[in-house]
């Protein structure tokens, strides 16, 4: 796919790595509409196209796409993240994470296909769907589930549309968090290097103009995601 002139839409797009895919995209000559939940003044200053809506809101989830306008590529970037364990994981706490990193992806995705002839849809998965982590159970499960998403929506969707998705390993630390032991809290990385959230948009440039790539995964975590349960000393 050649990106100039094409309409994307990216969710959580104001900052983080949602920002570094923006940005990614609109040097390629795409024109980016920014979704945002609260960012509204980073949005605005990254992009003149921008959306708000709150993905863990199903009644609004479904009119975001119709909101931005005709669409060729939708990154499902968003998601929340909280470290639950069992004990935690009542069910109003995983409906809530479910909401925005599963149920959403699902909406927009169904939503997407509905208005486009053609076109690409990359989601953001997590090192964690190749392993066992019990420390942040909804979210695992979840982002488990936006990985099966993504093969089941790229069999249903083929051969107008392609569905692909990248994991990325630890690049930031949680919004309010300093980060003084970052690393340690990471884990191990066979690379020794931490991806950044550029890398993590050359991985979605290389996906969407790949034409021939459905269905498949990227992992961007300097090899994180071959430890398994192995990625701390004592278990995830």
């Amino acid at each position: 796919m050649n990106l100039s002139g094409k309409r994307a839409l990216v969710t959580g797009g104001a900052v983080r790595i949602g920002r570094a895919l923006v940005e990614a995209l609109q040097a390629e000559g795409a024109e980016v509409v920014v979704h945002y939940l609260s960012s509204e003044n980073e949005a605005r200053a990254l992009s003149p196209f921008t959306v708000q809506g709150d993905l863990g809101n199903p009644m609004e989830v479904s009119s975001i796409i119709e909101r931005a306008g005709p669409l060729d590529i939708l990154i499902n970037n968003a998601s929340l993240f909280t470290r639950d364990r069992l004990a935690d994981a009542r069910p109003e706490r995983v409906l809530r994470e479910f909401n925005v990193n599963l149920l959403a992806p699902l909406e927009l995705t169904r939503c997407f296909a509905a208005q486009a002839e053609r076109g690409c849809v990359i989601n953001l998965l997590d090192r964690r769907i190749s392993a066992n982590d019990p420390s942040a159970l909804p979210y695992s499960i979840s982002k488990k589930g936006l990985e099966e998403l993504t093969k089941l929506a790229a069999l249903e969707l083929a051969p107008r549309i392609r569905v692909n998705g990248v994991a990325p390993g630890p690049i930031l630390p949680p919004p309010g968090d300093d980060g003084a032991d970052f690393a340690e809290r990471a884990g191990r990385v066979p690379l020794e290097l931490f991806p950044t959230p550029g890398n993590i948009a050359e991985a979605a440039l290389f996906l969407l103009k790949a034409e021939y790539c459905t269905g498949q995964v990227i992992f961007v975590d300097g090899g994180q995601h071959l430890l398994g349960n192995g990625v701390f000393d004592q278990g995830v």
